[in-house]
């Protein structure tokens, strides 16, 4: 499981307004049970936003909001659709998650 693979959100009642989740977990803390992850959410339900917390990303034609300060984890067995990578993005990712623990 990559750094920064998107995933379809598992949660089917939460997918209108959370289609995916960001695994944002080291690639080399691979024996845990579990993956750490981001919502990304759909634009429209997400309201004003810090953009350097919450930046606009583009999966596939779908712009959705990273939604840093709700980061938690999830069963890894329960991420097994990877729709893409937001590698080519990391370097906001890694500015949000910056900005969430305060390392400028």
């Amino acid at each position: 499981m990559p750094r920064f693979d998107v995933y379809r959100n598992p949660d089917a009642s939460e997918r209108r307004h959370t289609p995916y989740l960001l695994d944002v977990q080291n690639d080399f803390i691979s024996d845990l049970q579990t993956r750490v992850v981001l919502p990304l959410r759909r634009e429209a339900s997400f309201g004003p936003r810090p953009e350097r917390l919450n930046p606009l990303l583009v999966v596939g034609d779908d712009p959705v909001v990273l939604d840093t300060a709700t980061i938690g984890a999830v069963p890894a067995s329960e991420l097994r659709q990877v729709v893409t990578s937001l590698r080519s993005q990391r370097d906001q990712i890694q500015l949000a998650l910056d900005a969430l623990f305060g390392s400028y």
